[in-house]
């Protein structure tokens, strides 16, 4: 995904990943992306576990919304099966 949102980048339209393997995203240059150590297949989360699934994309869009640069691997801790997650806010997301 990493090289695909390169190409899109090239073109001018800001990207963001979401990244299971940290070193092949360092590797390939993503220019925006947030690393959960996951396990394969998992990068937005557990199945049937709909708060989780959209912390992970509220979380990407606030990195997409709020990086001043590109290369930014943003690493938010969450353990795999160890968290409870609520209804994420909107915050940091408005006025892009």
């Amino acid at each position: 995904m990493g090289l695909i949102a390169r190409s899109i980048e090239a073109a001018g339209i800001p990207t963001v990943v979401i990244s299971i393997t940290r070193d092949l995203t360092e590797a390939v240059g993503a220019p925006r992306a947030v690393f959960v150590k996951w396990p394969l297949g998992h990068p937005m989360g557990e199945a049937d576990n709909a708060a989780q699934q959209r912390t992970m994309i509220f979380d990407a869009l606030r990195l997409l919304v709020n990086a001043k640069e590109p290369g930014i691997i943003h690493d938010p801790g969450y353990r795999w099966r160890r968290e409870e997650y609520s209804e994420p806010e909107w915050g940091g997301l408005r006025g892009a």
